[in-house]
This record gives structure tokens, sequence and C-alpha cells, in this order.
């Protein structure tokens, strides 16, 4: 019987702060834990390993809000915040197979290996930039000064949209961190924003293309990414759509909001968690800057590995519904039951991983779920690690004396229920002293 008195308090400001123990303690008493969130609705948190990597590849819990058994006061309170009245439903978080199998066909040519690998030039362009952009003062804010713009800049290339327009979506995704804790408008307001702008620029793009002039279409991602003109996502998605794959304007739409919504801010979380994770951790840190001043990647591969599963930018993984009575855990849940699986609990179960509290950047028996596990696994996760690996290869190289501004106790996280992220992480170095790669 869980003991209800000893019980942590979850979804509070101290919460967010640092929730591993409260996670242990719910790993440890009671493992598949039905709670009530901040919106009212009743969910249930799986927090061991085991049951979470199982969760994770469960056919029966659907992605579809569909299945959602909702009581009269939840509607509209599950998913992203405006998704459903913008018309942005049919992406990839909300849809099962066979549809989901379709349009992750579609969009996974964009994040082959040899179109990643395109996109280093661009990624390293854009760190040396921001960089550049704050190293003569001799401090900065790491999340809106690098790790909030670099994912930006970086998706809108790789959707093809015009650089004239980049900093409106910059914009817009700074509405949505802003109000990732707060009152839901700002955010609805920003996506309905995205959407009007996506519709209108599939629009573009697919008049472009069929009038045989595909270089308007490509817009920054061309030269960007080393890619053809019209070679960008949109116009992909387009061509598909005009040669029988049946996607609809709503779901061009929708997949390219998807990638916007769910691609950057995972990256800015991986950036500023991870630098935040070295900052207070010397020892680590200091290891990594002298395997990158050997020239050595290895090392830099795993960090970015372990800094995934010790602090990851995804806390909880995206909505999932019961389709039928099930178990998990143990646990008997119901048909339309809301299951969302604790990531950063999983990633710290120490029946999974030894010292699940210590930072081991070396560690090799590493099958974090950050990016989580089965059909649903990150489809940018690519991009994301090597926007992480450049980030943090530019910061400790460049400024090899970077140390955290500010108490560590003093520093605020965004209180959202799917990701966990700083709000800043001020620095401070030596001014002047960076020198570009």
């Amino acid at each position: 019987m869980t003991d209800r008195a000893a019980m942590p308090e979850l979804f509070t400001w101290e919460f967010a702060t640092d929730p591993y123990p409260a996670y242990a303690w719910l790993r440890e008493h009671s493992p598949v834990h039905r709670t009530t969130l901040p919106s009212g609705v009743e969910a249930w948190l799986v927090t061991r390993y085991g049951d979470a990597r199982e969760a994770l590849a469960d056919p029966r819990l659907s992605k579809n809000p569909v299945h959602h058994a909702e009581s009269p006061g939840a509607r509209g309170k599950t998913g992203i915040p405006g998704e459903r009245s913008a018309d942005l439903m049919t992406h990839l978080l909300n849809i099962d197979p066979p549809d989901h199998t379709r349009l992750r066909r579609l969009v996974s040519k964009a994040f082959t290996p040899r179109r990643v690998a395109l996109f280093e030039p661009r990624v390293r362009q854009l760190t040396d930039r921001f960089v550049d952009g704050f190293a003569a003062r001799g401090e900065a804010d790491l999340i809106h000064e690098f790790a909030f713009p670099l994912p930006i800049y970086a998706i809108c290339d790789l959707l093809g949209v015009p650089a004239e327009d980049q900093d409106d979506f910059r914009d817009w995704a700074g509405m949505m961190i802003r109000h990732g804790g707060g009152p839901r408008g700002g955010v609805a307001r920003s996506v309905k924003r995205m959407r009007a702008y996506l519709v209108e620029l599939i629009h573009r793009k697919r008049a472009e293309l069929t009038a045989g002039d595909p270089a308007g279409a490509d817009g920054a991602a061309g030269a960007g990414t080393g890619s053809g003109a019209g070679d960008d996502l949109i116009s992909g998605l387009i061509r598909a759509s005009d040669h029988g794959e049946h996607l609809t304007e709503n779901e061009a739409a929708a997949m390219a909001f998807i990638l916007l919504f769910a691609g950057f801010e995972t990256t800015v979380n991986l950036i500023g968690n991870g630098m935040h994770t070295l900052l207070t951790h010397p020892g680590p840190r200091v290891e990594l800057q002298a395997s990158l001043a050997r020239g050595e990647s290895a090392l830099l591969e795993s960090a970015v590995e372990e800094l995934l599963r010790h602090d990851g930018p995804v806390e909880l993984a995206t909505w999932r519904y019961a389709t039928a009575a099930l178990t998990i855990g143990g646990q008997p849940v119901a048909a339309g039951d809301p299951v969302l699986v604790v990531l950063a609990a999983a990633d710290r179960d120490p029946a999974r991983f030894t010292e699940p509290d210590t930072v081991n950047l070396a560690r090799a028996d590493n099958p974090h779920l950050g990016y989580g596990h089965g059909i649903h696994y990150c489809l940018g996760a690519p991009l994301a690690r090597l926007e992480a690996r450049t980030a943090l290869s530019t910061l400790l190289t460049r400024l090899p004396d970077l140390r955290l501004a500010a108490d560590p106790a003093d520093l605020r996280w965004r209180g959202g229920l799917i990701m966990r992220g700083l709000r800043t992480l001020p620095v401070a170095f030596t001014p002047g002293a960076a020198q570009a790669n």
C-alpha cells in the first residue's frame, strides 16, 4: 500500500527544479502511478525503465487522442496547445499505423545520414556566428543567445523557410518558450500564426514548383545544406502529394509544424541542460575539454548520450491512450486512460544503469530512452545529436574558461509537462578570447 503521507508533491516549482528525488520515490513505491495533472487531466505515470521501454512500444497505447476517454472538463487539455483549433492534429505525435507509417516514410528522407551530414557545415556556421555575437562581452545567456536560435534556424533551413521569414519563426517559437509553463493562450496564438504561414508557404512553393522555377522554393535550404534547389522538406512533401502519396494540405502543414515545434525545443533543452550539467560538474567538463583539445571525437559522442540520459530535454514522452484494458508493471489501466512515460525517471533507474545519478561521459552501456523507443522514436534525433555535438565542442573550445555566472540554486526551470529546460543559463568567460574554429 502506497504511503501517501510520504509521497512527494508533484508539479510544483520545487519539483520542476529537481524532479529526480520524487521520481526515485515513485520508482520504488508507486512505479505506475495515477495522478491528477495541473491541467486537471488524470493520467498514469510510468517510471521504471523496463515498464517504460515496454510501454513505448506497446501498440495498445495509441497516440491518437480519439482514444482518450475525456471527462467534460478535459477536452483540449492534452497534446500541444492550439493544435486542435488550428487544425494541426494529423502529425506523427497524434497518429498510429498505417497513417503514421505512411507519413513517417515521407519525412524520414530528410533525416538520412547523408542529408544530416550535409547540414554539418551550416550548423557549424551558425554556432560560430552566435558565439561571435557575445564573445567580446565576456558574458552571455546561453539559452537565448545560443541554444535557442541554433535549432530554429537549422529547422527553418531543413523545411525550406526563406531566410527573410526565419526571424518570424524565431519570434513565434520564443512565445512558446516563454509561455511553456504559463497560460496556454500565447502558445495557441503562435501555433495559429505558424499554421497560417505554413499553408501560405505550401501554396507558394507548389506554384513555384509547378511553374518549373524551384529556386525561390528553396530559400535558405539549398545554400545551407548543399542540396539542390527545391530540395527542402516542404518541397519534398509537395512533390510526394502531387505524385500520388495522398498527402493532404492539412497533413503537410501539420508535419512541417511538428518538425519545427518538436525539433527546436528538444534541441534547445539538450544543449541548455547539457551545458548546465557540464558547468556544474567540473570533472567531466575538464575531461571533455582535454579530449577535444587532442582532436578526439569518441568522448564527445558518448558525452551527448550521457547528457541525454542524465538530464534529457524530454521529461515525459508525449501522450498515449490505452485502446483496451491492459496491465503495465502489474497495475491495471483502463481503456481510454492517458499514459505518460516518464523518460527522466526511467533513465535514472538503478535497475538498469550503474550509479544512475553520476555523470559518466564515457558510459558504454547506455541504452537511454531520451528520444523514445519503438515506432515513435524521435525522427529528428540524428540532427539534434549533430547540433548538440557541434554546440558543445564550439563552446568548450572557443570559450575554454566558460563558467556559470549564477548560483545554481537561483536558476529557474520552465514548468511545462513534457519538456524539461532552463529559462536562462547565464555564463561568464574571458572576453574577446574566443577564436573561430
